[in-house]
């Protein structure tokens, strides 16, 4: 029987319409779990448990009543300081809710705690430790969210993604990561990096509670991904990009998992993206860094010396460049995003690895976006589904990326990938 603090937020939901259970006992479930754990999983960058529980005895009514949900600190939240994995932030408490935690809460979603984020979401990591095995990384730089997902803190969380911060983060941990179309929840109260970049989702143990929770949160359709696909998927398998080698666990994994999908019906073709999304992914850091050099001019004017040495250096490296490279990296991302169309017609989605491999060993490093950052710059939906585990016995994740737009087909097919390989 499962645990109530391990229940799907759909599970959850219908024990409490049902009254088997209440927002108050679930949030104390949730709490039990983060007593036993969060001191060696370090998910939590502020955590009140009186003011949770309060919180959750007041729980409204809406799609998401009486549902704990982790808010990575890059958001701000009214009732909780906003540090965003920063010192030169200590203790900053914004005046108001961010536009998607005030659209969870007028859900009926209670906020339960700030999650840790990598410095800015970037690459300097937090202390959090991946719940399979504290001595890896959960990745990043949504890193308390997805830790805490997987470890039973609470059902739904929010994270952002740059580059890989929502899928990469949440296949090391082994639970679904979705990130949104670009634009769906708006950014208003988020410590804002990447303005071409930054999009805002969710991590979750379902597919479904992914597609609950945006539809909540935006009132768009995103379909029932638990119900059964009336055909089976058209997919382009995409190894992208060909620059970088997979780990071995990754290219078996991805070989097994076309092999299932053939067996369940799919058809899964290889295909190879043309040139145009190679320059794409190579603008990639330019945009990325440049962009973040501009959000964080305060900071690198009066508050150097509380960034980490890696953050100076990459800005500063990113201010040296030319002007001229930002504005020929967005123009090969929109480049990129006109050609994706004609070159996956003919399927339904993408299939691609969610990371190089399992989460890396150590605390010091997040791991590489390099399986992430192309869909991200593509601004399509994608989400990462749980597929097993590794030689190490860490988890492992399949990738699903589509069309912008294309979010309830994305979710929908993802569920059947999940389905077919489970």
């Amino acid at each position: 029987m499962t645990e109530t603090a391990d229940l799907t937020v759909s599970a959850a939901l219908a024990a409490m319409r049902a009254g088997r259970l209440s927002p108050a006992t679930l949030m104390e479930a949730c709490l039990d779990r983060i007593a036993a754990r969060e001191p060696e999983v370090r998910a939590f960058a502020w955590l009140d448990a009186p003011l949770a529980r309060r919180a959750a005895a007041a729980a409204g009514q809406g799609a998401l009543a009486g549902v704990p949900i982790g808010v990575k600190d890059v958001i701000d939240t009214a009732d909780m300081p906003s540090q965003y994995g920063s010192p030169a932030w200590s203790g900053h408490r914004p005046r108001s809710d961010a536009a998607c935690v005030a659209a969870a809460r007028a859900a009926g979603a209670v906020v339960i705690g700030k999650t840790v984020t990598t410095e800015f979401a970037t690459r300097h990591p937090g202390p959090t430790a991946n719940p399979a095995n504290t001595a890896h990384t959960p990745g990043g730089s949504s890193s308390g969210s997805a830790a805490g997902v997987a470890a039973g803190f609470f059902p739904i969380a929010f994270g952002t993604q740059t580059a890989g911060s929502i899928v990469r983060p949440a296949a090391y941990c082994g639970v679904v990561g979705f990130k949104p179309s670009y634009g769906t929840l708006h950014r208003a109260g988020m410590k804002v990096m990447s303005e071409s970049l930054d999009t805002i989702g969710v991590m979750a143990r379902s597919v479904a509670d992914c597609a609950l929770a945006m539809h909540a949160m935006s009132g768009l359709d995103y379909g029932a991904p638990e119900r059964q696909a009336p055909r089976a998927p058209r997919l382009a398998l995409v190894m992208a990009p060909a620059a970088v080698e997979p780990a071995p666990e990754t290219l078996a994994l991805m070989e097994r998992t076309a092999e299932a999908c053939r067996r369940a019906g799919a058809t899964v073709t290889p295909v190879t993206l043309p040139e145009a999304f190679d320059a794409a992914y190579a603008a990639h850091p330019y945009v990325m860094n440049m962009e973040s050099a501009e959000a964080i001019g305060w900071e690198l004017a009066h508050a150097r010396a509380q960034l980490s040495a890696v953050l100076q250096d990459r800005m500063d490296w990113a201010r040296a460049q030319p002007r001229a490279k930002l504005v020929e990296g967005r123009a090969a991302f929109a480049a990129a995003r006109a050609a994706f169309p004609a070159a996956i017609e003919g399927f339904d989605a993408v299939l691609t690895p969610a990371a190089p491999g399992e989460a890396p060993k150590g605390l010091d490093w997040t791991g590489d976006p390099a399986f992430n950052a192309l869909w991200t710059l593509l601004h399509g939906p994608c989400i990462t589904v749980p597929a097993g585990t590794g030689p190490k016995g860490l988890p492992l994740g399949v990738q699903i990326a589509g069309r912008i737009g294309d979010d309830a087909a994305v979710l929908a097919w993802a569920e059947w990938v999940r389905a077919a390989i489970a």
